[in-house]
């Protein structure tokens, strides 16, 4: 099967997916307890019976729990989101001007975390007991036990407070407008921290899983069949054995992806970030049920996306593995 062809059976596919997401979702969220009416009404300072009812009416839930989900997949294969109860705004119009932030901060640190942590991972499973692997070991115990907003926390006092060398919150500097070149600065510079915060969980999970798969891969018998040959040790590793130690890596980054935006919502909570989780964030502490599916239905479809491309990664770095059923 042609690229063309994998792609365009994994996209239908993925709208089915998508589809019975949003389904789900309605349904999750439409049988979590309290009402969104009272809800309103409370924000508002209080209102009586019939303006609550009202409010009901105008949101449509006084009808039954199938005929809300019905006009909201129909909503939403139109194009159409909802309004934000709690901004009393777009779904969709405030969804698109913070998801650039969250890639923004998401994608960098994903590719920090698989990059450098493959490095670190095979370096480590090239000399398994020096000191540099024993480094890399502790290293990875103490990423991966650390939780995101923990270490997001020290990062923010050791760097922001004790040696004020990164900002502390926001993309800007408050008080500026910068624009062109002076922006983009001002962004890299408040990105620091909440990048290496988020990565650096990832970063300790694909070290350890590159260690694992290397020493493997490297005690294999094509590796000692290439050695045997005379093959130079940088050829065996770099040539032969990464390709393969490499594969899980990105299996393991695909899966993950999720996660990571999920981990997002508490990393910009810390760092005051304007992106996809401190909107999520915000539609919880509201119940801003249309908020929060527009979230979850965007959420799903970056998923499905990235795994579409972790896919079609396999057979570029393996060609042995066919994109077929």
């Amino acid at each position: 099967m042609n690229s063309a062809g994998f792609v365009f059976r994994r996209a239908r596919d993925g709208v089915l997916l998508i589809i019975a997401v949003v389904v789900l979702n309605f349904f999750l969220l439409s049988a979590a307890p309290g009402d969104i009416a009272d809800v309103l009404a409370m924000q508002a300072g209080g209102a009586t019976s019939e303006q609550v009812e009202g409010i009901r009416k105008e949101l449509g839930l006084d009808k039954g729990v199938f005929s809300q989900m019905i006009t909201y997949v129909t909503k939403v294969a139109q194009g159409d989101l909802g309004q934000s109860l709690f901004y009393n705004d777009s779904v969709a119009g405030l969804i698109a001007e913070r998801l650039p932030n969250t890639l923004l901060l998401v994608l960098p640190a994903m590719t920090i975390a698989v990059v450098l942590g493959t490095l670190l991972g095979v370096l480590s499973a090239y000399r398994p007991r020096g000191l540099f692997n024993m480094g890399v070991t502790l290293f990875s115990l103490v990423g991966f036990a650390a939780p995101v907003f923990w270490s997001g926390m020290v990062l923010l006092i050791v760097f922001a407070y004790w040696f004020p060398i990164f900002p502390a919150s926001g993309m800007y500097d408050i008080g500026a407008y910068p624009s062109g070149f002076d922006a983009v600065l001002q962004v890299a510079h408040h990105l620091v921290l909440p990048v290496i915060s988020l990565s650096m969980v990832y970063l300790a999970q694909y070290s350890r899983q590159a260690r694992a798969t290397m020493l493997d891969v490297l005690g294999s018998d094509y590796v000692r069949t290439a050695r045997a040959k005379g093959l130079r040790e940088k050829a065996v590793v770099y040539k032969h054995a990464l390709k393969n130690a490499v594969l899980p890596v990105v299996t393991l980054a695909g899966l993950q992806f999720s996660h990571a935006v999920a981990g997002a919502v508490l990393v910009e909570t810390v760092f005051n970030w304007p992106g996809l989780g401190r909107l999520a964030f915000d539609a919880v502490l509201n119940r801003d049920f249309p908020l929060m599916l527009g979230l979850l239905l965007v959420s799903s479809v970056l998923v499905v996306i990235v795994n579409i491309l972790v896919d079609w990664l396999y057979s570029v770095l393996d060609p042995r593995i066919k994109m077929e059923g």
